[in-house]
């Protein structure tokens, strides 16, 4: 287990407009706090917590209300605020270093990035889970090779669970990532801007105050952090342009139901089909070379009963890449609860990873009914024709919590998948893909020298000169 710092008696309980179901009436929190510079990680380690401060009540008789209004056809999707920077908000990795150039060229030096991403990190039963993916997480910062380091982690919607109330931050995002060393930033689910209907609240609120702060007034840390110093993330709103040194990821919000994920339609608008549009111009007329990722929290295909795929979203995506000439290099999504790998083959020969990992920490979930037989990989999800594409799955984890560890540099974009029962120490992934950014075709990754060669030459080196000792060393008389 990874030792994490010490952590206040007792932790900020706001409310987001008032408790769902029979949840514990706040706590006094602490005030906000806005300081000069980001703040990540905690100083002083100390172990992991076995329980929640704050006991997470049943949240069943809100969803018996849900279940009813969903067999009614009554739940829409929900309107969400306008992002800041117009119809393309960005964001770049240097400003949410708070303007640290020298990290942002220590990375262009080492000649790639790495970052984490998982989905549905939240977890009602208790911290256990959601603390063995961090700790395995946190493990990834020990590493020979300063270029192996993680530099932030992209979270795939489903942060707090069960809807986003904000007496349940500290819990379930600030107290796992209490030792995360590098900026979380995220993209919001479902259960982030879903609201009770046991609730006076708005929707998104908790999201949009710890991870859509206003950078105009510093960087805060908010009240949900309970005491611990990491401050708010400036993101631009809930759909956004994230650049960093050799990727540029496209950030969109999938809304608030459970199946399927909606980014456009007569009751949101389709604010984020232009929004998309002009980011694929801008890298079209950049002539942009690095990889680039989507990134939202429904998956456009998804195995399995618990969660369908979103297919009118991926059509409506679809749509504006084959209008503008733009295709992402991959796609990463949360919401189903396991890890599963899908290659979807264009018509042009070129392949696109479609990547689910939604065991983040939140209740892992088999493919196939209790009882049933094993789903076996690859295996086709779809075959080509006149109007879609081909699509094999993969490969697929349904009985482990964890992440991704995304590796890239100019040529190749490499995705890899850890489960968290593997060892802290860790660093084989179970799975993995790669990516020629030039050819967009899969490929065999080439891999880092990250001193074994020389290591090897040496210890033969040393190896040979004992053997060369042991050689001219004068004979015993018997």
């Amino acid at each position: 287990m990874a030792k994490r710092p010490t952590h206040p008696k007792h932790p900020t309980n706001p409310t987001n407009g008032g408790p769902s179901g029979s949840a514990p009436a706040p706590l006094p929190s602490p005030p906000p706090r806005n300081l000069d510079g980001p703040i990540f990680a905690q100083p002083e380690p100390t172990a992991d917590p076995t329980i929640f401060k704050i006991k997470h009540p049943s949240d069943n008789a809100a969803y018996k209300i849900i279940d009813q209004l969903n067999a009614e056809g009554k739940i829409q999707p929900m309107a969400f605020p306008a992002p800041r920077g117009g119809v393309e908000p960005q964001l770049t990795l240097a400003q949410v270093f708070g303007g640290n150039q020298q990290a942002i060229a220590n990375i262009q030096r080492n000649g790639q990035i790495v970052f984490h991403s998982t989905g549905d990190c939240g977890s009602t039963r208790g911290p256990t889970t959601q603390n063995e993916v961090t700790d395995k997480m946190i493990g990834d910062f020990n590493e020979a090779d300063a270029k192996e380091v993680p530099q932030f982690c992209l979270l795939l919607g489903d942060v707090v669970y069960n809807f986003g109330e904000a007496q349940y931050y500290y819990d379930q995002f600030y107290e796992p990532y209490r030792s995360y060393h590098a900026p979380v930033l995220a993209a919001a689910g479902n259960h982030d801007g879903m609201i009770s209907p046991l609730a006076h609240a708005t929707t998104l609120a908790a999201y949009l105050r710890n991870f859509c702060a206003d950078p105009a007034a510093g960087f805060t840390v908010t009240p949900e952090a309970g005491g611990l110093s990491r401050t708010a993330q400036i993101q631009p709103g809930v759909f956004f342009t994230f650049d960093a040194p050799f990727v540029r990821i496209l950030v969109l919000y999938s809304n608030t139901l459970e199946d399927p994920g909606v980014i456009a339609d007569a009751t949101i608008g389709d604010s984020q089909l232009a929004y998309l549009k002009a980011a694929l111009q801008r890298v079209k007329s950049e002539k942009y070379s690095g990889a680039l990722l989507f990134a939202h929290h429904h998956p456009p295909y998804a195995a399995g009963g618990q969660h369908s795929s979103s297919t009118q979203m991926r059509q409506q995506m679809d749509q504006v890449c084959a209008e503008v000439g733009v295709w992402p290099h991959a796609v990463l999504a949360g919401h189903a609860h396991s890890y599963q790998r899908f290659t979807r083959h264009r018509s042009d020969g070129t392949d696109i990873p479609y990547i689910v990992c939604g065991n983040g920490g939140h209740n892992v979930q088999k493919l196939q009914a209790a009882g049933g037989t094993a789903l076996r990989t690859p295996q086709t999800l779809q075959t080509a024709t006149a109007n879609d594409d081909a699509v094999t799955f993969e490969n697929y984890d349904d009985t482990d919590y964890g992440y991704l560890r995304v590796v890239v540099d100019a040529q190749q974009l490499r995705i890899e998948y850890h489960p968290a029962s593997d060892s802290v120490g860790a660093k084989t992934p179970d799975d993995s893909v790669t990516i020629d950014l030039a050819s967009r075709k899969q490929t065999v990754y080439t891999a880092n020298d990250l001193g074994y060669p020389a290591q090897a030459k040496a210890v033969r080196g040393l190896h040979a000169a004992q053997r060369g000792v042991a050689r001219q060393a004068p004979k015993k008389r018997r």
